[in-house]
């Protein structure tokens, strides 16, 4: 294997005029330590390095296991797809998992959701598990800011492990839509995601939060997740089809720039780090459309608020598997 240490000082910073400032310049300074997560790259998107890069993890996912991913919203086409993440999914005996929206769209119900899901494909390799369905329930937000609750989809507590598989893209509210994102708003019910993004103020509206508050909110719902899990719970992240727009977008952009590959660790901090890392360092023109989506939301704010939290670590080893 070859190791790769990324020293990444980015070039261009955006200003977000809705946001009133400027992100910060970001450094990555990935020196090895014992304590240093790893986070495994493979550049080769395919069905068998999904499964490579799960097991090079070294953590079995074991009993009943949930796979949460992004069905994708109607008319959207850039979510993962089936065929990619069938052999994975299916090795470790999982169920794909999801809650519904609070926006509106084609997955605001269960019904709606299951049919997007099976029109999709996703429920020709697996069983598919709208986790709100039948309801909520709450789980302890320690050390948050905004949040000292996360709501989720009650059919949550019946796994005993959680693979956290996301599409890494950009995203509209977020700047980019990674590990944390997928585990916060993503395992939240409807009302736990209008909490989220009210930043702690409503269950009914999304209120009008200022963006760090709601990047923190995020955070906090996520280390809500981490938590619950303990060890039974690993993060995989496929950066590619890396569209400016989120997957719950049902007229997302084209993207731009090329796929970078597939990535994976067990601290989703690292994971979104070496993500956006990734992006920045890229030879491809075209990245320069996601980085200002990033930076322009004042994306990064989220790492460094999970950060804060202890929920893991913006100093990574990257470990090239091809």
């Amino acid at each position: 294997m070859k190791k790769i240490f990324l020293t990444i000082i980015l070039a261009i910073a955006f200003v977000a005029p809705s946001c009133g400032h400027s992100p910060k310049v970001q450094e990555s300074a990935n020196t090895e330590t014992t304590d240093t997560p790893k986070v495994y790259w493979y550049k080769n998107i395919s069905s068998e390095n999904l499964i490579k890069i799960y097991e090079a993890l070294g953590r079995e996912a074991k009993g009943k296991v949930a796979v949460k991913l992004s069905t994708g919203e109607p008319g959207g086409h850039n979510f993962l797809q089936p065929k990619l993440i069938k052999d994975l999914v299916q090795k470790v005996n999982g169920t794909i998992v999801e809650c519904n929206t609070a926006y509106g769209g084609g997955r605001s119900n269960t019904e709606s959701h299951l049919k997007a899901a099976a029109d999709h494909g996703f429920t020709a390799i697996a069983n598919v598990d709208i986790m709100d369905a039948e309801g909520e329930t709450e789980l302890p937000v320690k050390g948050g800011k905004h949040l000292t609750k996360d709501i989720v989809g009650k059919n949550f507590l019946n796994y005993d492990f959680t693979i956290i598989l996301s599409h890494f893209k950009g995203h509209a509210m977020g700047g980019f839509g990674g590990a944390i994102k997928n585990m916060s708003i993503g395992i939240a019910s409807s009302n736990g995601k209008r909490l989220i993004h009210s930043a702690g103020e409503s269950t009914t509206s999304w209120g009008n939060p200022k963006q760090d508050d709601f990047l923190e909110s995020m955070a906090e719902a996520a280390k809500a997740i981490a938590d619950h899990c303990g060890e039974n719970i690993l993060y995989i992240s496929v950066a590619n089809n890396l569209s400016v727009d989120c997957d719950c977008d049902s007229s997302p952009e084209d993207p731009k720039m090329g796929d970078i590959g597939i990535l994976a660790s067990l601290d989703p901090v690292a994971l979104d780090r070496a993500c956006t890392d990734l992006v920045r360092s890229s030879k491809d023109h075209g990245k320069i459309h996601l980085i200002e989506r990033i930076d322009s939301r004042h994306g990064m704010h989220t790492l460094n608020h999970a950060e804060a939290l202890g929920m893991g670590s913006q100093k990574y080893e990257l470990i090239e598997l091809d």
